[in-house]
C-alpha cells in the first residue's frame, strides 16, 4: 500500500500546470535534423509541455523543435505562433500499428512574430517565467 501512495504521489507532482485539450497543427523537428519536419495535432497543452501522436519512434531524452499556432478564439486577439525547443519525458507505444503517444517538456520558447496588444503572448511569457 505505501509503494501504491508513492507512486500517485509521484504522478501528481509530474503534473503541477494546468493541460488544456487543445488540438492544434504543429510541426516537429528532431533538433539537429533540419530535414525531417512531421507534421502533427497536439492533444494537450500546458505551460510547460504538450502532447502529440506521431507515427514514428522517437527516443526518450531526444530535444524537439516544436512550432505551433495558437488561434485567435484561444489568444482573444491576434493569432500567435511560438518556437518551442523540447525534451521528450515520455513515449507511449500502445500496438506496433499504432501511433505512438509523445509528451515532451518545454525548455526554451520563442515568439516567432509580436503582435500589437497581445495580452495573451505577455500572460504566457510571464507564467513560463514565473514557474506557475
Amino acid at each position: 500500500m505505501e509503494r501504491k501512495r508513492d507512486m500517485l504521489e509521484d504522478s501528481s507532482d509530474r503534473r503541477v500546470m494546468r493541460r488544456f485539450d487543445m488540438r492544434l497543427p504543429a510541426a516537429i523537428r528532431l533538433t539537429g535534423n533540419l530535414a525531417d519536419e512531421f507534421h502533427i495535432e497536439t492533444q494537450n497543452v500546458s505551460a510547460r509541455g504538450l502532447f502529440f501522436y506521431l507515427d514514428r519512434s522517437v527516443a526518450q531524452g531526444s530535444r524537439i523543435d516544436v512550432t505551433l499556432t495558437f488561434p485567435p478564439h484561444i489568444t482573444l486577439t491576434d493569432a500567435v505562433r511560438v518556437r518551442f525547443a523540447a525534451r521528450v519525458i515520455r513515449v507511449e507505444s500502445p500496438l506496433p500499428s499504432a501511433r505512438i503517444g509523445v509528451a515532451a517538456a518545454i525548455e526554451e520558447y520563442e515568439f516567432l512574430r509580436a503582435t500589437s496588444g497581445s495580452e495573451f503572448a505577455t500572460a504566457l511569457k510571464q507564467q513560463w517565467t514565473s514557474g506557475g
